[in-house]
């Protein structure tokens, strides 16, 4: 739940903690009794904890629909990850990965820990998968075949331009956001949204994880992954792994600011997309991750730590955002808030510092200009400040209270 220290320090934590503790809780009391769909829950969990609390909002047809979409890509991404596989076996798998999702009896041992587990029972992927509508069916088998073809391209070419940077972002991410669309147009909820603004909120996360995830892809045993684009980064240095030694700081953290401002460009396209959502469980779906994202590139922006270790929100903001996500203007405000915190870490001698700032200023004019602002709840004003001695003492009484309350029920049970 997050140390006491943390939650003294953001006394403001506690509530949004508690409660996604307790969704946490329900969320796993909710998983089907029918063995295959209680596997692929259950697997979700394991996969993606934040990513199942989010789906657990959806109405139960679609809620179904887009897990096994989850899984399957997951499976996917599984085979793709493993650098110990052989090239000539992974891309016949990933080419035809699409029909293998057909057949109750395939699977193919491969990943680490659950992912191993996801892929040596991947029977019971299947087995939901068959039972969801046609219509489902037919657009996680689309978008399936669509990235195992596009994976399987990038396994034998590198990411040299930043075309080929979009190109290999729309195949892992832009098409799970073109699958969720098909998915929310299949359940009858929403128009089908434009496959250019889909791609974007796609583009938006994975090139968020991408920023992120720089060290333990570099690090990767037996073969270190590399998914910065070499147009980006031999401006900075000679090779890529460069950036994370000590003497090259400066030039990895001027890299760093040029991918994240690369990343800001398409979020726009994603409050354009969001805003045109009109079911309520499908906006907070998809609200979410891209507050976490836009969070992260503030967190990540100018800061070396990147390429020490992992840098993301700490777990009382991601509750918070988790909680306060409920409408358009909370999305704007956020967005804007965000962006405002990014703004002045931007050094005006960074060689990027004023497509930086010019891309800051489109996200926060669009915010402003949709007259949403005042109607928003922050995450992040005031997010450092303190509270009285009194506040803190109240505070430690009530986790006090309230963990061994839990504790009780616990034993209880």
């Amino acid at each position: 739940m997050g140390s006491l220290g943390a939650i003294l320090k953001h006394p403001d934590d506690f509530y949004p903690l508690l409660k996604l503790k307790m969704a946490a809780r329900n969320a796993e009391k909710q998983i089907p009794p029918e063995p295959h769909w209680a596997f692929c829950y259950t697997m979700l969990h394991k996969v993606s904890r934040s990513f199942a609390l989010v789906i657990q909002q959806l109405g139960t047809e679609l809620r179904n629909a887009v897990c096994i979409f989850y899984l399957v890509l997951r499976a996917l991404d599984t085979v793709e990850d493993d650098t110990s596989i052989e090239t000539d076996v992974k891309v016949p798998i990933l080419i035809a990965f699409h029909r293998h999702i057909y057949d109750r009896d395939w699977h193919f041992s491969c990943g680490t820990k659950e992912y191993k587990v996801l892929m040596d029972q991947f029977h019971h992927v299947s087995t939901a998968f068959l039972e969801l509508g046609k219509n489902y069916q037919e657009a996680i088998e689309d978008i399936t075949k669509r990235m195992g073809a596009g994976m399987a391209k990038f396994i034998c070419k590198e990411v040299e331009t930043i075309d080929d940077y979009d190109e290999y972002c729309h195949y892992v991410a832009g098409l799970v956001g073109l699958g969720l669309s098909k998915l929310f147009h299949a359940s009858g909820s929403e128009d089908l949204a434009p496959d250019d603004l889909s791609n974007s909120m796609g583009l938006f996360l994975q090139k968020t994880n991408i920023i992120r995830d720089y060290l333990e892809d570099i690090n990767e045993i037996p073969k270190s992954r590399m998914f910065w684009p070499r147009q980006i980064w031999s401006e900075y240095v000679n090779k890529l792994e460069d950036l994370k030694y000590e003497e090259n700081s400066v030039k990895a953290v001027q890299c760093l600011n040029d991918m994240v401002t690369n990343a800001l460009m398409h979020a726009e396209d994603c409050l354009k997309y969001m805003a045109a959502l009109r079911d309520p469980p499908i906006f907070r779906f998809c609200a979410i991750p891209q507050i976490m994202a836009i969070g992260t590139l503030a967190l990540c922006y100018n800061n070396i730590e990147v390429f020490r270790g992992v840098v993301k929100m700490r777990r009382g903001l991601t509750a918070k955002v988790i909680d306060r996500t409920k409408t358009m203007a909370d999305v704007y405000g956020a967005f804007f808030d965000f962006a405002s915190m990014l703004e002045p870490k931007v050094d005006k001698n960074d060689p990027n510092a004023t497509k930086t700032l010019s891309r800051l200023e489109a996200i926060q004019k669009t915010c402003r200009e949709s007259g949403l602002l005042s109607k928003r709840k922050s995450y992040i004003v005031n997010d450092e400040s303190g509270y009285g001695s009194t506040m803190i003492v109240i505070l430690v009484i009530m986790v006090s209270i309230i963990f061994a309350y839990l504790s009780a029920n616990h034993h209880n049970s």
